[in-house]
């Protein structure tokens, strides 16, 4: 199947937040017809238009607590759900901090767990192309220590979990709750493996 040939012509900004702006795109396929799309960046412009697709956003930290023998887990209020998150640790890299680093860093501040090894970390990912360009890299991590929410801002609530397979299949089996995708899927992946 041939690629449509696209062109981006031009962003106009429509909003900026704190963490995130809203941009309109306009484009064109190979067609000639021009478009507009609307999406979200966590950059002053979107990835499209100024090319950086080289530096992540966030990390998405998928650790394995040794000595407990099960994941760690987050269930994390998110106000545009009006509910509860099943994730992982997660967070903005900061300017200058390596992915490593952002990942030892944002894992004990969610969890009080400090990361022993890290074992891999996936490419830039990108789990939502239709609304935004933010990419995310999954770092997966051994830890230890015991939980706790004292390094959480005021606008997090988080319970940390630490869950053996089984724990993690009733989880996941349980259509009532909500699921960050990523977390999902290497969820499903640990209950019928019994690893990471």
């Amino acid at each position: 199947m041939a690629e449509p040939m696209a062109g981006i012509i031009a962003a106009e900004p429509l909003a900026d937040a704190r963490w995130l702006r809203l941009f309109r795109v306009d484009y064109r396929f190979a067609d000639g017809v021009n478009r507009s799309w609307v999406i979200a960046t966590r950059n002053e412009r979107p990835r499209c238009i100024s090319g950086r697709f080289e530096a992540p956003d966030a990390v998405v930290i998928v650790a394995y607590h040794r000595a407990a023998s099960r994941m760690v887990v987050t269930r994390e209020y998110r106000v545009a759900l009006a509910d509860y998150e099943y994730g992982f640790p997660a967070g903005l890299v900061e300017a200058g901090e390596s992915v490593e680093a952002a990942a030892r860093r944002e894992l004990f501040e969610e969890t009080g767990l400090k990361a022993t090894r890290v074992m891999r970390a996936s490419p830039c990912l990108y789990s939502s192309a239709g609304m935004t360009d933010e990419s995310v890299v999954m770092v997966y991590a051994e830890c230890e220590g015991e939980p706790s929410a004292a390094g959480n801002d005021a606008a997090e609530i988080i319970e940390v979990l630490l869950l053996s397979p089984e724990e993690a299949g009733r989880l996941c089996s349980d259509s009532a709750l909500k699921f960050d995708a990523k977390a999902w899927l290497v969820l499903s992946a640990f209950a019928a493996a019994g690893a990471i």
